[in-house]
Parts: structure tokens; C-alpha cells; sequence
């Protein structure tokens, strides 16, 4: 029961965390990679979008000289995507769920956290112009920022993350409970008669 139980907690893992960040990161192509903010300023970015780019996933990568980002629920980013005078994306950007940010640079203590500003389902080709500008976090060492597009990025099925913390829920406790039950009393040895003698006994 004690393997049923890992395997029960690996496929929750799976389903709830690799999956959507898997999906996140690497399906579709992707389309290029733009710096929208450096030495203290932000700026536009205008891209050509095509039809069969879609869904293009939005993805933000903040470099900042941080272990961690601590935005207390507040926004760190905010970034809104338009096309026609019309938008068809607007998302804020916390970036305190990266518990592991990627390495800038070995000489720099600078780290990469990303998140995901959201997805642009249907393209209609033409100029779309990304804006990116601060949120109401306080204290941020932000040193760049980076617009990452994905194009044809697979949607995220919402019911995986649900489902996979739910398995991990139950394969952690369960796997818990069958190590408690197998070091349960041991069994005590004056409850068993003593072994037969052989041999002649004294006279």
C-alpha cells in the first residue's frame, strides 16, 4: 500500500505543478524575446502577430537582484495588450508564487522570475502593442524586464491543477498513515511459549 501511495503523490505532482508549468514553458514556439523595461524606464513594444500564431501565451520574466519576490498579494507589473485601439489582454503580475528563479548571470547575483501575464486566444493579424508598466509593490530591486511571446502555447485544462493537489493530498496522507500503521506495538515476547527444551532435564 506504502508504493501505492508514492505512485498516488508522483501522479498529483505531475497533473497539479509539471504539467501547467510545462505547458506554460514549452509548448508551442516561441515567437522572440523583448526587453520592455531597463535603467529605471518602461517602453511599448509593438509586435506583428499572425493569424496561425494563435494562442499566444504572454509570458513576463522580471530580472531583480532577490532571493525572492515578496509583493504581499500586491502588483508588482501590470501589462495590457491592444490591437485596433481595442484590448485584448490586461493581467497584473505578482511573481511571488517562482520559488525557484533562474540564475542571470554566475558573476551577477541577479535572479529571473517569470509568470505569466495570460493568453491570447484568437489573433487577428496585424500590430499589437504590448505596454507594461509598475504595479503598487513597494521595494522592488528591478533591474529589466522581458516580453516573452509563445505562439500555438496549448491552453491549460483547469481542472488539472484541482485534481493534481488533491492526489497529492491524498497520496501524502496516506502514505503517512501506512507508515504509522507499520510501526505500530511491537509484539510482545512473554505473550508466546517458551520454545521446547531438548535434552534430558536435571533428576
Amino acid at each position: 500500500m506504502r508504493f501505492l501511495f508514492v505512485l498516488i503523490l508522483l501522479a498529483g505532482t505531475g497533473i497539479g505543478l509539471m504539467y501547467p508549468w510545462a505547458m506554460a514553458n514549452f509548448s508551442g514556439r516561441e515567437i522572440g524575446t523583448w526587453r520592455v523595461y531597463e535603467q529605471g524606464r518602461f517602453k511599448p513594444l509593438t509586435v506583428s502577430l499572425r493569424g496561425r500564431d494563435a494562442p499566444v501565451r504572454v509570458l513576463v520574466d522580471l530580472t531583480a537582484r532577490a532571493e525572492r519576490i515578496v509583493s504581499q498579494q500586491r502588483t508588482v507589473l501590470t501589462l495590457t495588450a491592444a490591437t485596433n485601439g481595442h484590448t485584448v489582454l490586461a493581467s497584473t503580475l505578482q511573481f511571488n508564487h517562482v520559488d525557484k528563479p533562474r540564475q542571470a548571470s554566475p558573476q551577477l547575483p541577479d535572479k529571473i522570475f517569470r509568470d505569466e501575464a495570460g493568453l491570447i486566444a484568437t489573433v487577428s493579424p496585424g500590430a499589437y502593442v504590448f505596454t507594461v508598466g509598475p504595479g503598487d509593490a513597494e521595494d522592488i530591486p528591478m533591474r529589466a524586464v522581458d516580453l516573452v511571446l509563445r505562439s500555438g502555447a496549448g491552453e491549460i485544462d483547469g481542472r488539472a491543477r484541482p485534481i493534481g493537489f488533491s492526489l497529492m493530498a491524498v497520496g501524502l496522507i496516506g502514505f503517512l498513515l501506512s507508515l504509522r500503521s507499520a510501526g505500530g506495538r511491537p509484539e510482545n515476547p512473554n505473550s508466546q511459549p517458551p520454545p521446547p527444551r531438548w535434552g534430558r532435564g536435571p533428576t
